[in-house]
């Protein structure tokens, strides 16, 4: 998914850390200076598409700031997967010898494809975030008869909130294409836990490893819905107005506090008693990724040799290039 790219750009002091999303059959993984999507192709060979990273001096210094880092590397995330989606929605159908078309003619159904990958991605986490931040406010106000009191009122919306993500998340997983995607989603974390745990990059050591990952985007998600509600709890609930606008002007700060949270849970992750801290946004990777195939994972395991490639070339990229 894009938006676990952007939650993986800090380096450890150990090594660095990488982060990734999963795009129409491949994955794309970013490193410090590149970022780079592997997919497979309609006669099972594998294209990749290597961008260099451009630091913009805005964003970069705003990612530096706690609380407003997470906005900017949103941001960032969102410009740099677009491209990356547009280039496995473009050719995972397409047979090598039309990419010569592609400039000419576009395959009818890209666009509905780019949509509903999308959907699991930052641009529609973005507009989605106003409906599922609106439309459990009308939900919850609806039963105030009987639960009339702001505690009341925000749990309750808490509740439809999170109804709403689930079911969401439940059946455009039940999609075949987007199905595909969350293989592939599994199979990129599963890539990185073998990274960061010091195995071999094949396929027998990464399929053994967990397709779940402390640093997904999708428990950004889950703790979007969950500081929501200790956020909420600051302001009123009536009249129903002000609550709208409340919500609204509180997506930012939602966002900033999630990000922080999602990078503690991270750094507690090895912790006994605290790593449970993150076990939410686990439970929900159950939903957001499926076990991969070996050819799946393969796809995978191609994409970050390749960036663990450039990233280790001193030169490096200096513009966008197809192989």
């Amino acid at each position: 998914m894009k938006f676990s790219a952007w939650v993986g750009e800090k380096m450890s002091q150990e090594k660095p850390v990488y982060g990734g999303q999963a795009v129409v059959e491949g994955v794309m993984f970013g490193g410090k200076k590149h970022t780079v999507t592997a997919i497979r192709r309609k006669d099972g060979s594998i294209d990749y598409y290597h961008v260099p990273r451009k630091p913009h001096p805005l964003l970069t210094s705003i990612k530096k700031i706690p609380f407003l880092r997470g906005i900017a590397a949103l941001i960032d995330a969102s410009a740099n997967g677009s491209k990356h989606l547009n280039f496995s929605t473009e050719r995972y159908d397409l047979d090598p010898s039309e990419d010569a078309q592609l400039e000419e003619e576009k395959p009818p159904s890209t666009f509905g494809i780019v949509l509903s990958v999308a959907a699991i991605g930052v641009l529609s986490f973005l507009f989605s975030k106003f409906v599922f931040t609106l439309v459990p406010v009308f939900l919850a106000n609806l039963t105030r008869p009987i639960f009339s009191s702001d505690f009341g009122q925000i749990f309750i919306e808490t509740v439809f909130k999170l109804a709403l993500l689930l079911l969401y998340i439940y059946f455009v997983s039940m999609t075949p294409i987007i199905k595909r995607v969350f293989q592939y989603h599994g199979a990129e974390h599963k890539v990185i836990n073998a990274y960061e745990n010091n195995k071999e990059l094949t396929v027998e050591n990464v399929q053994a490893q967990s397709r779940l990952h402390y640093r997904c985007g999708s428990s950004f998600i889950l703790f979007t819905v969950i500081v929501g509600f200790f956020v909420y709890m600051l302001v009123p609930t009536d009249p129903l107005w002000v609550r709208i606008l409340n919500r609204i002007a509180l997506i930012p700060v939602v966002l900033g506090i999630s990000f922080e949270v999602l990078q503690l849970t991270n750094k507690l992750r090895n912790v006994p008693v605290l790593r449970f801290l993150g076990y939410p946004g686990l439970w929900l990777q159950l939903l957001t990724t499926k076990e991969p195939n070996d050819d799946q994972v393969e796809v995978a395991i191609h994409s970050f040799n390749r960036l663990l490639e450039l990233e280790n070339e001193k030169s490096g990229l200096e513009k966008e290039s197809i192989v």
